[in-house]
């Protein structure tokens, strides 16, 4: 026993020791640390490409030429391709580079992107034999949409892509010179579009090009228009498209708008053919692997056709009068469609009753999974995503997510027994699963749920996983932060949940300051900068959940917040008289807005958020009407228009309830801010300043929508600072007069 207590004392001082080394988490860390984005797998499962970026990445962005027609800001990294066979990373260029829309070949031999020189855009392919970057003969001075992405032949003889029509940049400056220079600038309200709506339209036209790799020669497919969703079957016949024609100004979301689809026959060279004629209701096409047999779901009835047979047969309803809801016989299941098979000849679909597969032709509809009719049994049942269908159609892959604690991971599902199996499941956080097409590969982001994600591949068992990637090995010697699912009732007796973030070199039974970051909902936990900097401060982070309902959207945050908190203080963890709150756009709204509810705040910081919704309605003209949409059917929740709602529109409006403030309020803006410009925060600085009340608001010259944090990398560090400073002084004031008072003492007993 004494010698068990021994090794036992020993070890926990080898402990304290290797966590006494670790240096504090910093700013400069934060910007230093690396993810990979932009991740693109191979059909064979053998090469993943991807773009490795740290936080410098966000920075030197002009947000003053939001809509700006000639103004490109592809992010920079590092372009690299992993083998996944034996783990070598390549770099394919020396040096950061700026590319986008990263595409495999047909045989996986080539890498086509394009890459941003200076003011325009260049197609380039990377040949993996060779080890070398070409850039693709083209004839003519092309300006490239590359929203359109790449779609290249199955022998690499042509590539199809996006141009913007000759003259089109002249023509769409001096539209946006209208708008920006003036000398007068006139604002008809006769006219079918806000002026930056009609700027937006213009931006979003292409003519859809081939051009030939041999000769470098682009022919026309398809006429200037506004184009998404280019597809191009396996057999480089037939290229299909989405259409959208915006005819006016919509307020309401549903109207202004018309949708058409269609394809072209490349083998016969004919003009589009139209499989859904132009219409105000959007039709979505779920495409076989082949690019050949499409499926839509249409008043919930599911609809099958060929490329080959448009013109000549109907299209068939696969699902009409073959199922029928338990609850009402007479009222027939909604489908949406999910995924074809491999073959291209059954579909899996889904419903509020469960999961379906029935063959293309409308026979053998099986339902293979039920979802309980009990409403609270439901709820209570993990979150389960579909992300793959086998190729010999008996199993489901899905992604999956306990609801009450943090069980997560990927599972399988047996059409044949209908049992689940856990397949790869645990406290650690997954995301972004890429299959390969023709492999039984898969590669996804792993995280033990604190640090950054890294890169993982694994077999189709998922009992082979292999880290491919570690970005930011520094991160063992830096004191970092745990994460904490914890469970509260909101004023309203709703369980919520929140993600509680540890201070580091927690002790146990001390009382900690308290830092919230406000939104919606949280559930998983994950890297966040701004969580572990404020940990390494020595302060509890926590993001809380709120139960937001439509029509008062501002009491969810005082009946949510204020219970997590209550929570914490209750079990001795968090000193009650320094809590802070603080959030970012919609999360910066709701920290002004809360502290004209309550005074138990020590200190509030909003960054970039709304203070008055009413301003607000017009403060973003260079997104139209977004802000009014959002007020009444989006996220403000409120309901109804202004002139319907206007006491709603008052009060959830900050700025009018400024005299209730008692908490200490840092605002913090960016002027380039197209999307919460800073004058709305002006409003709220000036209203307190009027009142005599403590503000201070911080406008960064540089920033954006996240005031110094989308700025330039000296602007990061100043906000960070200042957030820190901020806290300080109003957690410790009282130590700090206190303190004050002692010297002052001993200062007169001398």
């Amino acid at each position: 026993m004494k010698h068990l207590t021994i090794t036992i004392l020993c070890l926990l001082l080898t402990t304290l020791a290797v966590q006494a080394q670790k240096t504090a988490f910093t700013v400069a860390d934060a910007i230093n640390v690396k993810s990979m984005g932009n991740q693109t797998l191979s059909a064979d499962g053998r090469y993943l490409a991807g773009i490795i970026a740290d936080g410098r990445a966000r920075f030197g962005t002009d947000h003053f030429r939001f809509r700006d027609p000639s103004y490109l800001n592809v992010r920079a990294g590092e372009l690299v391709i992993i083998d996944t066979q034996s783990g070598d990373m390549l770099d394919v260029f020396d040096e950061s580079v700026r590319v986008t829309q990263l595409t495999w070949n047909e045989n996986n031999s080539l890498l086509y992107f394009f890459r941003q020189d200076e003011d325009k855009m260049v197609l380039e392919a990377y040949d993996v034999a060779k080890k070398k970057v070409k850039a693709l003969k083209v004839k003519g001075d092309h300006l490239y949409t590359p929203g359109l992405g790449i779609l290249p032949a199955t022998d690499d003889s042509f590539v199809i892509v996006g141009v913007r029509k000759a003259g089109w940049l002249d023509q769409a400056m001096a539209t946006y010179k209208e708008a920006t220079d003036g000398p007068v600038v006139v604002y008809d309200g006769s006219e079918d579009f806000l002026k930056w709506d009609k700027i937006g339209v213009e931006g979003s036209k292409s003519e859809v090009v081939k051009i030939d790799l041999g000769n470098g020669k682009a022919t026309e497919l398809l006429p200037e228009s506004a184009y998404t969703g280019l597809r191009l079957s396996v057999e480089n016949r037939y290229l299909s498209y989405y259409e959208t024609f915006r005819m006016k100004t919509s307020y309401n979301r549903r109207d202004g708008t018309e949708y058409q689809t269609g394809f072209i026959d490349l083998n016969e060279g004919d003009s589009a053919v139209i499989t859904y004629e132009r219409n105000k209701k959007r039709r979505i096409y779920t495409w076989d692997r082949h690019g050949e047999n499409f499926a839509w779901v249409d008043s919930g009835y599911v609809y099958v056709q060929n490329l080959a047979q448009v013109g000549t047969t109907e299209p068939v309803n696969i699902t009409k009068g073959k199922a029928f809801q338990k609850k009402d016989t007479t009222k027939e299941v909604k489908f949406s469609v999910n995924r074809w098979n491999r073959d291209g000849d059954k579909l899996l679909l889904t419903s509020k009753e469960g999961w379906w597969t029935v063959f293309s032709n409308g026979t053998e509809l099986n339902q293979v999974y039920k979802l309980p009719e009990d409403k609270e049994e439901l709820e209570k049942m993990p979150n389960r995503s579909i992300v793959k269908w086998s190729d010999d159609e008996s199993m489901i892959y899905v992604s999956y997510s306990d609801k009450e604690k943090w069980d997560r991971g990927v599972q399988s599902y047996s059409i044949y027994n209908g049992n689940f199996d856990d397949l790869m499941t645990d406290s650690k956080l997954y995301s972004s699963w890429r299959f390969a097409e023709d492999a039984d590969v898969v590669t996804y982001n792993q995280s033990d749920g604190d640090m950054p994600n890294n890169v993982f591949l694994n077999n189709l068992t998922f009992d082979a996983p292999k880290q491919l990637t570690d970005l930011n090995p520094w991160v063992k010697d830096k004191k970092w932060t745990r994460t904490e699912l914890i469970s509260y009732r909101n004023v309203d007796g709703k369980e919520l949940k929140g993600i509680l973030y540890y201070p580091v070199d927690y002790e146990e039974g001390k009382k900690y300051p308290l830092v919230c970051e406000v939104y919606e909902r949280f559930f998983n936990n994950g890297y966040r900068s701004s969580m572990n900097l404020l940990a390494n401060e020595g302060y509890f982070g926590l993001r809380p959940s709120v139960d937001l309902e439509q029509g008062y959207p501002g009491e969810a945050w005082i009946k949510g917040v204020t219970s997590a908190i209550n929570k914490l203080v209750e079990e001795g963890k968090v000193d009650n008289d320094k809590v802070g709150i603080q959030g970012v756009s919609y999360g910066g709204y709701a920290t002004s807005l809360i502290i004209t509810q309550t005074n138990r705040f020590a200190a509030a910081i909003n960054i970039s958020g709304k203070v008055n919704i009413i301003s607000f309605l017009g403060d973003s003209p260079k997104i139209g009407t977004r802000n009014y949409a959002a007020a009444e059917v989006g996220q403000d929740r409120i309901g109804g228009s202004f002139w319907d709602e206007p006491l709603k529109y008052f009060q959830t409006s900050a700025v009018f309830f400024a005299d209730r403030v008692k908490t200490p309020h840092l605002l913090l803006s960016g002027e380039g801010d197209w999307n919460v410009p800073g004058t709305n925060t002006r409003e709220m600085y000036y209203a307190l300043r009027r009142l005599g009340k403590d503000v201070t608001w911080v406008n960064y010259m540089k920033g954006g929508h996240g005031a110094g944090w989308a700025s330039n990398e000296s602007d990061y560090h100043d906000q960070w600072n200042r957030i820190f400073d901020y806290y300080q002084k109003h957690f410790f004031k009282d130590e700090k007069k206190e303190g004050e008072k002692k010297e002052a003492a001993t200062d007169q007993e001398y």
